[in-house]
């Protein structure tokens, strides 16, 4: 029984979990409800909607059943008021709170002229703003926790300019949340714990579905990774901080080995997530080749990009051969050093 006791780390602990009715953000909520944590349910979707699964009400049966309490709240993070509302219950209901997980994200992969105004303005407020305005709102809460963290759903900052050019506005609203992390790591040092988790792989969700087509999910992983990376991180003291954290990386640290119960295909390839570049069969890090100061040649930047996508493990599990016929006046001879192995 004590050993139960000890291992249920969250137990008491009260999670403000944003976008938390499916996905991501409803598997971090899980795993923290199995300890018997407290949860609000911070998210829009109250009615059933037509093509997403679950709403607020489905999210807080299930983490009553699990073993948590749970708090559902109707939250849009575009809108202070109801940001402040819901924080207010939830420290009226609970107590106070220890935990903010901002998981709420928008997602449009346009290019700059595709992408309409106010598809900018959604992923601007809701993963912005929406993370800054929670995070502010909960932060006097948070800093009378005894061991205080904010999560955001965000990736470390990879500053490749092929990380920007085809989804501009996507990439300027995650690494606004990611600034957040940056930022106020610093400025709360000491008292409030804030980090970043990204996956390194794709993740089966609703929004995955809708993205990638049919047939997506074989390359993708479980929702679980991210529960149990995310479960490690708000576990630590809250000298943890400022940290962009890979969920692999951080589990393999932890000790675990086996990534196929992860795998919804286990032994399918794997597509890697955005903003992050290869890893080398050494284990060291590829950077895409960045953008060069001076204009290439058509033929050298159609290999730069070519280099930039390339990885042993896209070879390995392709095991494809690729034969480039080049003709015109700016051909000029390129060679790309082998990797060592």
């Amino acid at each position: 029984e004590l050993y139960a006791t000890l291992r249920q780390k969250l137990a008491g602990c009260t999670l403000f979990i944003t976008g938390a009715s499916r996905g991501i953000g409803k598997a971090i909520a899980l795993k923290a409800a199995k300890d018997g944590a407290n949860i609000v349910i911070a998210a829009k979707t109250a009615e059933p909607h037509p093509t997403l699964p679950g709403t607020i009400y489905t999210a807080a049966a299930e983490i009553e059943a699990a073993g948590g309490k749970a708090l559902p709240c109707i939250v849009n993070v575009r809108e202070e008021q109801q940001i402040i509302n819901a924080v207010e219950k939830a420290v009226k209901t609970f107590g106070g709170i220890d935990i903010l997980v901002n998981n709420a994200s928008a997602i449009s992969l346009t290019g700059t002229l595709e992408t309409e105004t106010k598809k900018v303005n959604l992923m601007m407020d809701v993963n912005v703003r929406g993370t800054y305005l929670t995070s502010k709102t909960c932060l006097p809460h948070l800093r009378k926790s005894r061991n205080p963290h904010i999560l955001n759903l965000s990736p470390p900052m990879n500053l490749n300019p092929m990380w920007f050019k085809n989804h501009c506005a996507y990439t300027i609203s995650k690494y606004g949340m990611s600034m957040c992390v940056l930022g106020m790591a610093e400025e709360f040092r000491g008292e409030v714990a804030v980090n970043a988790l990204w996956p390194k792989t794709a993740i089966h969700t609703a929004a995955m579905d809708m993205l990638g087509g049919s047939g997506i999910e074989k390359q993708c992983r479980k929702t679980d990774i991210l529960a149990d990376a995310a479960y490690c991180i708000l576990t630590k003291p809250k000298s943890f901080t400022g940290n962009f954290i890979i969920d692999e990386v951080l589990l393999r640290e932890e000790g675990v080995k086996d990534f196929d119960v992860y795998a919804i295909a286990p032994g399918h390839p794997l597509m890697p997530d955005f903003f992050l570049d290869h890893e080398g069969p050494d284990g060291a890090t590829v950077s895409t080749a960045p953008a060069p100061a001076k204009p290439l040649s058509p033929v050298a930047e159609t290999f730069r990009v070519i280099q930039g996508a390339m990885s042993e493990e896209y070879v390995r599990s392709t095991q494809g051969v690729f034969q480039f016929e080049l003709s015109g006046k700016t051909i000029a001879c390129k060679t790309f050093p082998r990797s060592r192995s």
